[in-house]
């Protein structure tokens, strides 16, 4: 168990760290015009939680200021609060750097919950934000329902809350960008689109959630393109283990993804959508596909969407194992993080060229 002074000590750490690696305030390096999202940094943000943090590392200002001093491009984080006199802070230092922001939202689900998604909708546009981020289950599909009953439940809900969120974007002419996040596949979430039938709601498009529902990559890619009203980009790496694979976010580079391939097919369909880094620094994800618990909710998937995978699988088996840190100290954690999060808008300025 993480205690009190070791997280005080590895909020120090970080800053030390960051400090000490980061470019002049004139923003030397690689600049990219990849974003960050706030998960690229879920170690400090646990960090800062358990330490009550006055000034969260991820919340809009902070977040600004470190994307500058690495040379990303923008946020996608949450706001901490709808005051004005706050808005107008983030909005102006964003301005100030040519930073981009999109705002994470939680979907109403019930019509008592309209108030505060309309608050939230309202403060991002005054933050100038591009997008608003939401999805419909916190959970992953394969761990949170143990029937096909209770997918159909929140199924229901979950159109519930969009149809209930809809009308508050569309008046407001904000951007929607529901993400793929381990809940539907791709087939699954087209339908919920194309029902759904508005401009105003989207996708968030994240390059790497539905390998834990069997979809090829790219093929995702290209589906959810056209909606893709933000991404979220990350390379992804696999390994087999008894009870089916591991998956895991890794080091632009380091996975099996052609992260050039889907930027491009993004950019054809949607040139104006933004990229932002989610690179979670963790110990590879259970995709157990060899347990029944794993098909509770699936149906009549393809037995050949599981043989492909499997063969992607072992096909990319990566150089190395795939990284761990649960054996790493507090403080290492912090700095594997932050050489992870950099990596990437290395990567994506001279390799992506985005």
């Amino acid at each position: 168990m993480i205690t009190r002074r070791q997280l005080v000590q590895m909020g120090s750490t970080a800053v030390a760290l960051m400090a000490a690696s980061a470019p002049s305030a004139r923003g030397q390096g690689p600049k990219s015009g990849m974003g960050i999202g706030n998960s690229s940094y879920s170690l400090r943000s646990l960090a800062d939680r358990r330490s009550g943090a006055k000034e969260p590392f991820t919340e809009p200002l902070s977040l600004l200021e470190h994307c500058r001093e690495i040379g990303a491009g923008g946020v996608q984080t949450s706001l901490r609060s709808t005051e004005r006199g706050y808005l107008n802070q983030v909005r102006r230092l964003a301005e100030k750097y040519s930073l981009y922001v999109e705002v994470n939202a939680r979907l109403p689900r019930e019509q008592t919950d309209l108030d505060a998604f309309k608050k939230t909708v309202q403060a991002a546009k005054d933050v100038g934000a591009l997008a608003l981020r939401a999805v419909t289950l916190g959970g992953r599909r394969y761990e949170a329902f143990d029937t096909a009953e209770a997918f159909a439940q929140f199924t229901q809900q979950a159109w519930k809350s969009l149809t209930l969120a809809e009308p508050v974007v569309r008046r407001e002419r904000m951007k929607l960008a529901i993400e793929n996040h381990k809940d539907w596949r791709v087939e699954e979430m087209l339908a919920l689109l194309k029902k759904l039938s508005s401009e105003s709601v989207g996708v968030t498009l994240d390059t790497g959630n539905n390998v834990a529902l069997l979809d090829d990559p790219m093929k995702t890619a290209e589906a959810l393109a056209p909606y893709a009203y933000s991404v979220h980009l990350k390379d992804m790496g696999v390994e087999e283990y008894e009870k089916g694979f591991l998956l895991s976010e890794v080091p632009f580079g380091d996975g099996f993804l052609d992260l050039k391939k889907i930027v491009q097919t993004v950019q054809r369909s949607q040139p104006n959508t933004r990229f932002s880094l989610e690179m979670i620094t963790r110990d590879p994800l259970e995709i157990p596909v060899f347990t029944g618990k794993y098909w509770a909710t699936f149906g009549a998937l393809p037995g050949r969407d599981l043989a492909m995978m499997l063969v992607t699988v072992k096909n990319h088996k990566p150089s190395k194992p795939l990284p761990r840190i649960s054996h790493l100290s507090p403080e290492e954690q912090l700095q594997l993080e932050e050489e992870n999060v950099r990596k990437c808008v290395a990567y994506a300025a001279e390799v992506l060229g985005i």
